[in-house]
């Protein structure tokens, strides 16, 4: 081994080698967030090369960077977590001061190879899985809750589901509401609970579907002090228990795993719930709502859904019509709707033209109520006046015509260009990928690893479009 005096310092080639050894990706940047150096590793990841890259933006060529704002704020960012390429990189931001001047930021990223960061990948998801449950939980919380004066429609088919369900809300037996997605089955729920007895106590939704597997149980029942490493000093309480009292809505339930289906049948038997690493029992009061878009019988008979669970939770049957069905309601909803929307985009008085009332109903709503909620808002975003026509609709709607006779080839049709609406591609492939999505679901029945199956995506990429396109 060469020993080197202390009286020398390391040469410059030296500590590049190094730092591509310890498996740093490593850029620095100055106040503007230029790239001043950028190491080759990190460049061959990122598909480029250190002579492209030193003197450009480092937001031009690293996807997601931060590093202009570090340079800015002199704010450090440590273990964060940003997307490049696909995957979640572990990256650390550094402010750069010399001589007490802010000059700059260093950032690095953590792995050394794809194997490495598999690895750390497979450490983290579900930390990512957690912060996403978290975000949606903490956003739908924050949601008012509905009335039955929320439920609009005139229709005998979901007139009759709405003066049943306000017949059995002063009851405290378990509810079941099925229906395809977006047909406002937590609207249901919130309103049965609102002109019940338990209207004073919490109202707790949980989707079933979006809470990680390994979270569900703890989520659920909550968790007693040292449950698992990293549990919350004293435990933490469960849905359950903050629903006591009141009601609690499990949606998507035909979502649930058979093992968390034994549990819950436990604690509707018994009354009582066993928190996780818990020794002693606690006993809850609360009502359940249940709700899914899929078949529970057929589950059933394919051993998929518990047969007990099924009957502890099918006392009261409420099917909610699809928007297809309700013959007369689409345009009260859509106003309803735009009223809404006023309120977001700070607008007044809004209509429908005739035209487009007739296109509204001729459409067959797969996404029901929530995708006519979207085709309006889209609506509102690309509107001049105050009336919406059929110009301003997505494409798929606008060419959506029913009994039309198509033109034939030899035809010749004047048309003025100026007058015709040109969706940009962007949003035009929006559309189509949208579309695509709700076909899927529609073929699947709702099951969402199924459509994503069916459109060759992962279960990842496929919720992201989802919640993108507020398809549930």
């Amino acid at each position: 081994m060469i020993m080197i005096p202390r009286t020398e310092k390391i040469p410059h080639h030296w500590i590049e080698e190094i730092i591509n050894l310890v498996g740093e990706r490593i850029v620095v940047v100055d106040r503007e967030g230029i790239i001043l150096y950028i190491n080759g590793a990190y460049c061959e990841f990122l598909g480029t090369t250190v002579e492209e890259a030193i003197g450009k933006p480092a937001q031009d060529v690293i996807e997601n960077s931060r590093m202009h704002i570090v340079a800015k704020t002199g704010q450090k960012e440590l273990a964060a977590v940003q997307p490049i390429n696909g995957s979640e990189m572990i990256a650390n931001r550094y402010p750069l001061i010399i001589d007490g001047e802010l000059v700059g930021a260093v950032g690095t990223v953590m792995f050394r190879n794809p194997e490495d960061w598999l690895l750390y990948k497979d450490k983290i998801q579900h930390l990512v899985e957690e912060v996403n449950y978290y975000k949606t939980k903490a956003e739908k919380n924050s949601k008012s809750k509905y009335y039955f004066s929320n439920l609009i429609g005139n229709s005998p088919s979901f007139s009759a589901v709405k003066k049943l369900a306000e017949r059995v809300s002063s009851s405290q037996s378990a509810v079941l509401l099925l229906g395809e997605s977006g047909t406002g089955k937590e609207l249901f729920a919130s309103a049965i609970h609102n002109n019940s007895m338990r209207a004073d106590y919490p109202f707790v939704p949980i989707n079933c579907a979006s809470i990680p597997e390994h979270l569900l149980e703890s989520e659920l029942f909550g968790y007693d002090d040292g449950a698992f490493t990293g549990a919350k000093k004293g435990g933490k309480k469960g849905h359950f228990q903050r629903a006591n009292r009141g009601t609690i809505f499990l949606d998507e339930i035909g979502d649930m795993p058979l093992a968390m289906q034994s549990k819950l049948l436990r604690v509707l038997q018994e009354r009582e719930i066993l928190p996780v690493g818990g020794q002693k029992s606690i006993a809850v009061d609360v009502r359940i709502i249940a709700a899914t878009h899929r078949n529970l019988e057929e589950m059933v008979e394919e051993g998929t859904f518990r047969q007990d669970l099924y009957y502890r939770l099918n006392v009261i049957k409420i099917e909610i019509p699809p928007l297809r069905e309700r013959n007369g309601d689409v345009e009260l909803i859509a106003y309803n709707l735009l009223e809404k929307l006023e309120r977001k985009f700070f607008r007044k008085g809004i209509k429908l033209s005739a035209k487009v009332v007739e296109r509204l109903n001729q459409h067959k709503w797969p996404g029901n109520i929530r995708e006519l909620e979207n085709v309006l808002e889209r609506s509102i975003n690309v509107l001049d006046g105050d009336t919406i026509e059929v110009v301003h609709l997505p494409l798929y709607l606008r060419d959506d015509e029913t009994g039309s006779i198509p033109k034939k080839s030899n035809e010749k049709e004047s048309v003025n260009v100026a007058e015709r609406h040109i969706e940009s591609l962007k949003e035009t492939l929006a559309q189509a990928e949208k579309q695509a999505i709700l076909n899927a679901l529609s073929i699947s029945n709702g099951n969402k690893l199924e459509a994503a199956r069916l459109l060759e995506v992962g279960k990842t990429k496929f919720y992201e479009k989802c919640k993108i396109y507020a398809i549930q």
